[in-house]
Formats: structure tokens, C-alpha cells, sequence
């Protein structure tokens, strides 16, 4: 049976996690979290303990992304799948213009269109494998755009359109690992289980004094907002550093952790470097052999974290499954997507090393399954 087949030890990476989301965790931060098992975990979360581990988020990140005094960074906990609503009640006045190119971007369009008390949005589509354009448009006040759409690979530059209104960008596998300008947003928000090796559960917000201003005039105008998804509240508890609901504490560890070892290595501009050097040698492989090719034809639309590269004539899945035996987890392609591919996580915390040594594993499964490359 295929899954029988087995990589040469020598051919492996050190570590065999290329996953899209949650993606591999170090060990040292593991490590550091366990360190701390009796005197952090279990405790308050408005206690000192994890409040300083907030502080230490909040200012790790404000470092890294430079700035501006007046912006913000604000946590909350539900992911980015609860920001999405909390944007839909706190940050969206009238109507939003979406632009939809995947899975994820085309999920916060349906919880908008679906409120009874905003107008039904404007929907700017392109077909998976390319993004569109943002349009200026004088009826909208938030354009909803995404960095990095996870599902199909595609990489999008983040520029604030010549109109008024909110810039509200998902930057979920974007954040920690792709270059952004923070006068293009006004909420930049994010999972942690993406380029900052932590888990799901919480979200973090980079917010504009325009974005902030707006959820308090939207509270102050008397909509109705679910407390939980009150931005107002998640904004006054990180200025305190804490959440408004307990958070898991875990994850909040391993974030600061990451974030603090990112900026030591030199920041933003180390992280997505690292990425860039480990999709480079993705892509640069796939383009060289006969039986795969990058999903993402334009260069400069191709994600520096998620790489989507299409199978010709050999089961991707097959490959996966050979390759998930003998330690390679994760790189199954999105399933809602159905092409014959492989999705390749490429994270800071990954090292070249690693992404060579996946590329030489493939290429000695798809050898051993009877192909030529």
C-alpha cells in the first residue's frame, strides 16, 4: 500500500508540521508555558499573572508593527470568526464593500448580508487563484478586505482606497508573517494560530483612532450590541490589559512568547522575510518539475504562507497520505477548493531547512508511487 512507503530518515524534516492553521507551535514556547504551569495556569485573568502576559502582547506587537501612538491593540476571545460579527454590530455604520476571492473572505460578506440593520453589502468577486480590486464607492463606509486568503494561496496588497470610510482588513494568516503599512487600515485584525504559533480561541485587533471613534459613536447611537461582541467593552478592558471574558491562558502564553522571540530575531521585517526565503523555494520547485505547478499563476499574487501547488498526473492526496505516515502532517489541500493539490504552510517559526527537506520527500514519494519528475 502506498502509505507503506517510507522516507529515508536522512530526507526528513526536523520537524514535520507544514500545516495552514493551527500551525507548529515551538517547543520552546511550549517549554517556557510549562515552566509556569503552577503559577499562571488556573489563575485569574485580572490578576497580575496574566495581565503582564497581556502587556506583553500588546506592546510586543505595537514594536513590531511601528505604531502610531494613537492606534490601539485590542485582544478578545472567539477568533476571528467573532470579530467578523462583533464588526457587523460595532464598526460597520450603514454598508461595507467586501472583496471575495476564498473561503474566508466570502464568510464575513454572509454575516453581513445577512443583518437585518445594515444595507446589503457590495460584493467585489474574482475567481479563486487571483484577488480583485478595491473600488471606491460613496455609499460604503467599511471596506472589508483580506490580507492573505488561506484557502486558495493568494496574496493581497493592503492600500486604503481615495474614499472615505473604514479600511477593515482580516489579516489572519497574514499578521506576524506579510509587510503592512498601518496608515492603509483601520482594524487589522487577527487569529493567533497562523504565524504566531499560538491556538485558536482569541483575537487581536490593530485599531485606528478613526476605527475606535466609530465603535463608540455606533454605542453611542443606541444600536443594540451582543455585550459579547461589544467592541466598546474589548477596547476599555485592553486598555487595562485583560479581556472582557475569560481567555484561554494557554494561548495567550504562547503568543506573547512568539511574539517576543519573533522581535528578537528582528521583527516584522525578519518574519516575513523568512517566509518569503521558505515560499521561494517552494515555488521555485514547483516550477522546475514536470508533475506540479504553482495554483497561483501570477508571481506577485502568490502567498508567502500558504503555498497552493497543483498535482499533474499524481494523487496529491495519495502524496499527503504517504507523507502524513511517515511524520509530514498537514499539507492536505482545502477541501472546498477540489483541486489536485498540496496546501504548504510556511511559517517564521518553519526554517529552510525544514521546506527543503519536505520538497526532497516529496519528490521521493512521488518517485516510489511510479513517476517520473
Amino acid at each position: 500500500m502506498p502509505t507503506q512507503i517510507e522516507i529515508p530518515h536522512h530526507l526528513l524534516p526536523a520537524d514535520g508540521r507544514f500545516g495552514s492553521g493551527p500551525t507548529k507551535v515551538r517547543v520552546e514556547a511550549f517549554e517556557s508555558l510549562l515552566s509556569r504551569a503552577t503559577d499562571y495556569l488556573g489563575t485569574s485573568h485580572r490578576r497580575p499573572a496574566v495581565k503582564s502576559v497581556v502587556g506583553r502582547i500588546r506592546s510586543g506587537l505595537r514594536s513590531m508593527y511601528l505604531l502610531p501612538d494613537d492606534y490601539e491593540v485590542v485582544l478578545g476571545v472567539g477568533g476571528a470568526t467573532a470579530f467578523w460579527d462583533a464588526a457587523v454590530f460595532g464598526l460597520i455604520e450603514e454598508r461595507s464593500e467586501h472583496l471575495v476571492y476564498g473561503e474566508f473572505s466570502s464568510k464575513f460578506a454572509a454575516s453581513v448580508a445577512k443583518a437585518p440593520h445594515l444595507r446589503s453589502p457590495l460584493l467585489i468577486e474574482s475567481k479563486p487563484g487571483t484577488h480583485p480590486q478595491v473600488v471606491a464607492d460613496l455609499s460604503v463606509d467599511t471596506y472589508a478586505l483580506t490580507h492573505n486568503e488561506t484557502t486558495t494561496g493568494v496574496l493581497m496588497p493592503i492600500e486604503r482606497p481615495d474614499a472615505p470610510g473604514l479600511v477593515v482588513v482580516d489579516a489572519t494568516s497574514a499578521a506576524g508573517a506579510v509587510p503592512v503599512d498601518p496608515a492603509e487600515f483601520d482594524a487589522y485584525y487577527f487569529s493567533l494560530q497562523k504565524a504566531f504559533g499560538s491556538e485558536g480561541g482569541l483575537w487581536v485587533a490593530l485599531m485606528s483612532p478613526a476605527a475606535i471613534g466609530r465603535v463608540e459613536s455606533i454605542v453611542g447611537s443606541g444600536r443594540y450590541v451582543p455585550p459579547f461582541l461589544d467592541l466598546r467593552l474589548a477596547v476599555e478592558n485592553s486598555r487595562r490589559d485583560q479581556t472582557s471574558n475569560t481567555p484561554a491562558l494557554a494561548t495567550l502564553f504562547l503568543m506573547a512568547e512568539q511574539v517576543e522571540w519573533m522581535n528578537e530575531q528582528g521583527g516584522l521585517a525578519w518574519a516575513s522575510g523568512r517566509s518569503a526565503e521558505n515560499a521561494d523555494a517552494v515555488y521555485g520547485w514547483a516550477e522546475s518539475v514536470a508533475f506540479a505547478t504553482p495554483f497561483v499563476s501570477s508571481p506577485g499574487e502568490r502567498s508567502p504562507v500558504t503555498a497552493t501547488i497543483d498535482f499533474i498526473g499524481v494523487d496529491a492526496l495519495e502524496v499527503a497520505a504517504v507523507l502524513r505516515s511517515n511524520g509530514i502532517v498537514d499539507v492536505e489541500p482545502y477541501r472546498k477548493l477540489g483541486r489536485n493539490q498540496l496546501r504548504i504552510g510556511l511559517w517564521p517559526a518553519i526554517p529552510l531547512d525544514d521546506v527543503e527537506a519536505l520538497i526532497d520527500s516529496i519528490e521521493f514519494v512521488v518517485t516510489a508511487l511510479g513517476h517520473e519528475r
